[in-house]
């Protein structure tokens, strides 16, 4: 009952923030400069034909009108048509979130395998030499840039040694796999070396407590304390900033499938910002909030089934 009662509670928080979203979202995009009544009909139009086409999208209404219309669409999922696509916003996400899905959970699979190999080894490991070289590749990797390493990686894995394809998504499931090993790898070494170095730190810290040495008394194997005394304890740390980064790679895939060619939701919703693309950009960007929101309530009851001192209130 009374994590059914924290569920309700954070569900009914979510509405404020929410409509602040809505706000932030409506007014951020008519802040951009220009018309996407000129972005349709080119420099050369009519003003006659700018008008008949501002009409068309509801761009001669006041702001008010139009907030409240999009309000409206919030309520009920229908985002309209898209401007420039000429197609339902919920269409397009479907469509287009297979991909970024797909690359998402290609690089939240090997941002854990790098991550907890490399980062229980630092942690563990009694050689200083050891943590010094996975320290040092893990500050390189968070200071280097995502697009930079994609380029790097096209130019070496891609176009000298032609192991893997430089770009596009392919048509079937095998080709669409293969194609997003390079932007995974692009995508998780600077999350996987955030990762390896609080899963370290949380290591060394445990190994210090008193329950450890405790455990190590009492005569237990190392793999149990390993198990449940030490990566256990690590995990709540660990998942918090994995679920943040996560929502990252989902809502920050522009530039990974900008220098891959993928035509996911990131390449889209970039297009849809040059284009003006109002319905378009305002959909996509509301959903991605009400995923970033789902995915924070998701990652604090998992808390306590990791670790049961953990209660939801």
């Amino acid at each position: 009952m009374r994590e059914f009662n924290y569920i309700l509670k954070r569900i009914l928080q979510m509405i404020p923030v929410l409509l602040i979203v809505t706000v932030i979202i409506f007014a951020g995009m008519r802040l951009i400069p220009g018309d996407p009544a000129v972005t349709m009909l080119g420099d050369h139009a009519t003003p006659q034909a700018l008008e008949e086409m501002r009409h068309k999208l509801g761009l001669d209404q006041s702001l008010i009108v139009q907030y409240l219309i999009f309000l409206k669409q919030v309520l009920t999922f229908d985002f309209g048509n898209s401007i420039t696509l000429n197609a339902p916003v919920w269409q397009l996400f479907r469509q287009k979130a297979v991909v970024t899905l797909t690359l998402t959970l290609m690089t939240g699979l090997a941002t854990l395998i790098i991550s907890f190999l490399f980062g229980y080894i630092g942690g563990i490991s009694r050689s200083k030499a050891v943590t010094k070289i996975i320290d040092t590749a893990a500050l390189i990797f968070i200071s280097v840039p995502e697009f930079w390493i994609g380029i790097q990686l096209m130019m070496i894995l891609g176009l000298k040694l032609g192991l893997l394809p430089v770009g596009g998504w392919g048509s079937t499931w095998p080709e669409h796999l293969r194609s997003m090993i390079l932007p995974a790898i692009s995508g998780c070494l600077g999350t996987s070396a955030l990762m390896i170095r609080n899963i370290e730190e949380e290591i060394l810290k445990i190994r210090r407590q008193d329950y450890v040495d405790f455990a190590y008394s009492k005569g237990l194997k190392k793999s149990i304390v390993r198990d449940r005394y030490i990566l256990k304890n690590v995990m709540v740390s660990t998942i918090t900033l994995f679920s943040m980064r996560i929502v990252h790679m989902f809502a920050g895939s522009v530039v990974i499938e900008t220098v891959f060619a993928l035509p996911g939701l990131g390449s889209m919703l970039m297009q849809g910002i040059l284009a003006r693309d109002y319905t378009l950009v305002q959909g996509l960007v509301y959903i991605f909030a009400v995923i970033v929101l789902v995915m924070n309530l998701l990652t604090d009851i998992s808390y306590s089934f990791i670790n049961p001192r953990i209660r939801l209130e």
